[in-house]
């Protein structure tokens, strides 16, 4: 998800309530909304929410709405606190990887309730991916998706027709952009970059999965897992990866790719191909499908608002889901946001160009592997692929590795 600029900085639209549920008055519910800097400008995003809450609210008369504008960093951290404590919020924005965690506590409330009249709009992987037990454990209110960005100009430059769209076509362009002293693939080794952006989307392309279909085990370490680690060492001795990937992010700005030193990002945002648009101007950027493998698969997570389990106020919190949820909010929030809607019915007004290319790629949506322990699997692998782009390990031994580690993790049951 983006970040806004001002990170770490908690902006309250209203007084959050003392305790969760506390009403202003003995006539209304008190509903407490966590929201975070999906709008990356703060005066925008402060705007946003205010008409909403002031809209929701004139419609809803007996219903006070606390909207308190959180920061992203130390999110995980805040909401397991206000779970476990019964108090904070009634409803929290999360993504699908999150929420398994919190159902095998039992601090989370389903809310299948609130999607069933129009569980047809949304897009399907949007509420399979927020499904645990047979259960919806979100409301999605808007979706991201991750797409090919990249240099028109040094491909033609190389004498490369068109961008890759395969692995295939990947790795045969690698040579021809290295004579130029270009890399083809701009590929983020750092460890703290996800590797849903980068790693994943190769792995899954490939007919890989993080964990077994059961869960209780992993699968990142199979013959498709060794053949996409595989892939990026074959392109680091061709030339196809900056000289630094082990060790840098995904940032466009100040970057390998708007220097012109690298090519494409494979799965890049609509953000950043608005900011490579600034870097190298709109006549060189390109927007592609994601790059197929056995498939052609799209990262990209929808935003949902969880119910607590503890709320004492659930039917008003779930008439605010239901209301951010709507076509008409989810089509402002879109405008604003510059992410998508999680639901077909819905049209986002003056909707850019780049933005109706990377909405191509929903078809081939792909939140990820949802597990309790996703997000401490991906901070075990990160370091062995570091260490194999560093020429410390092969793919086999690196992934292996990082396998056993993650079984030990797996097994431990915290």
């Amino acid at each position: 998800m983006k970040k806004a600029a001002a990170v770490g900085v908690v902006a309250a639209l209203s007084l959050a309530a003392a305790g969760c549920g506390a009403g202003s008055g003995s006539d209304k519910s008190t509903v407490t909304l966590w929201m975070y800097p999906v709008i990356g400008d703060q005066a925008k995003s402060q705007a946003f929410w205010g008409k909403v809450e002031k809209d929701f609210e004139a419609a809803n008369p007996a219903i006070d709405v606390k909207l308190d504008l959180q920061p992203w960093e130390g999110r995980q951290e805040k909401v397991t606190t206000a779970l476990v404590s019964r108090k904070g919020f009634d409803l929290v924005v999360l993504g699908p990887d999150q929420i398994p965690q919190y159902v095998r506590q039992g601090t989370v409330e389903a809310v299948d309730d609130v999607v069933a009249a129009d569980k047809a709009a949304y897009l399907p992987n949007a509420l399979t991916s927020l499904t645990t037990d047979g259960k919806l454990y979100g409301v999605p209110i808007y979706q991201t998706i991750t797409a090919p960005i990249y240099n028109k100009k040094l491909f033609a430059e190389a004498g490369v027709d068109k961008a890759p769209q395969t692995l295939a076509e990947l790795k045969a362009a690698a040579p021809k952009l290295a004579a130029k002293q270009v890399a083809v693939l701009d590929y983020p080794g750092k460890p703290e970059v996800s590797l849903n952006q980068s790693f994943y989307p190769i792995l899954w392309a490939n007919g890989g999965s993080v964990f077994a279909p059961d869960g209780k085990s992993v699968a990142f370490n199979s013959q498709e897992g060794i053949a996409s680690l595989q892939l990026l060492l074959d392109l680091k001795a061709a030339g196809g990866l900056p000289g630094n990937a082990a060790s840098k992010g995904n940032d466009i700005e100040g970057g390998a790719l708007a220097a012109g030193k690298t090519a494409m990002y494979h799965a890049g945002s609509a953000a950043q191909a608005d900011q490579l648009v600034g870097a190298i101007g709109a006549e060189n950027v390109g927007i592609g499908l994601p790059l197929e493998g056995a498939k052609r698969v799209a990262f990209g997570i929808p935003g949902a608002l969880v119910l607590a389990k503890h709320s004492e106020k659930k039917e008003a919190a779930k008439k605010l889901a239901g209301y951010l949820a709507s076509p008409a909010v989810s089509a402002e929030l879109a405008k604003e946001s510059g992410f998508f809607p999680a639901r077909t019915d819905v049209t986002v007004p003056g909707q850019t160009e780049s933005s109706k290319e990377f909405a191509k790629s929903l078809q081939y949506l792909y939140p990820g592997d949802t597990h309790p322990k996703a997000r401490q699997v991906m901070g075990v692998i990160g370091p062995h692929i570091q260490a194999a782009l560093l020429g410390k390990e092969d793919a086999k031994t690196a992934l292996d590795a990082a396998a056993k580690e993650a079984a030990e993790l797996l097994g431990s049951g915290g």
